[in-house]
């Protein structure tokens, strides 16, 4: 089965209390465990971006000993605070040689998992430079070309997509998209089905730290 949770926000090896946002974030990583717990090592997990506060690989083995003791595999994409993020080449050495073998990271390519491809980037927003909103539209196309052309999508985002986004989506004849970045406090959450295509929320907060089946 597939789920969805994501913004883990974790800082395990350093000092970063996400408490300051609110009472639910106390021992989110533990309450992340538990929920998590409770899917097995044929699941599969989605987490779309925002996974460690880290500013580098080397100070993030922590958190990512965290996600490798998590059961279900591990499909990340990346998120605005994800500052650790390299080129896939490092971080699958990263993962080499600290031993986290139940990881993937989604960067202009897909993966199959059952029936479906899970495909995505990290996405923008206009407010954010032209050259950078285009590039990760660009990235879309790529990872969703890189799909086998039958098979079902689940689309990742960090950011939650525009019109623009929507419309590359719905070309592709995408089934679901899961995102993240939004919390409670927002409000222009897209958590519905739109022109066929299943649009999920899944920030941890939002869905009080417990993933969400996507199929």
């Amino acid at each position: 089965m597939i789920y969805a949770l994501s913004d883990f926000h974790l800082s395990l090896g350093g000092d970063k209390p996400m408490e300051v946002f609110g009472g639910n974030w106390e021992n989110h990583a533990e309450k992340i465990k538990q929920s998590c717990g409770k899917l097995t090592k044929y699941d599969t997990l989605l987490i779309t971006g925002d996974v460690s506060w880290a500013t580098y690989l080397e100070t993030a083995i922590p958190d990512f000993a965290f996600l490798d003791e998590l059961l279900p595999r591990k499909i990340i994409s990346k998120g605005n605070h994800d500052y650790w993020w390299e080129t896939l080449s490092k971080q699958y050495k990263f993962l080499e040689k600290n031993n986290f073998t139940n990881i993937d990271f989604l960067h202009n390519n897909s993966y199959t998992i059952e029936d479906y491809a899970i495909c995505g980037t990290k996405g923008a927003t206009k407010a954010d430079e032209e050259k950078i909103y285009n590039r990760e539209l660009e990235r879309l196309k790529i990872s969703l070309n890189s799909a086998p052309k039958e098979s079902k999508k689940i689309v990742m985002l960090h950011y939650p997509p525009d019109e623009n986004f929507r419309a590359m989506l719905e070309e592709a004849n995408v089934e679901s998209c899961v995102y993240g970045h939004l919390h409670n406090d927002c409000n222009n959450i897209l958590n519905k089905e739109i022109n066929g295509i299943k649009y999920y929320l899944t920030s941890c907060d939002y869905l009080d730290f417990k993933p969400i089946r996507i199929s």
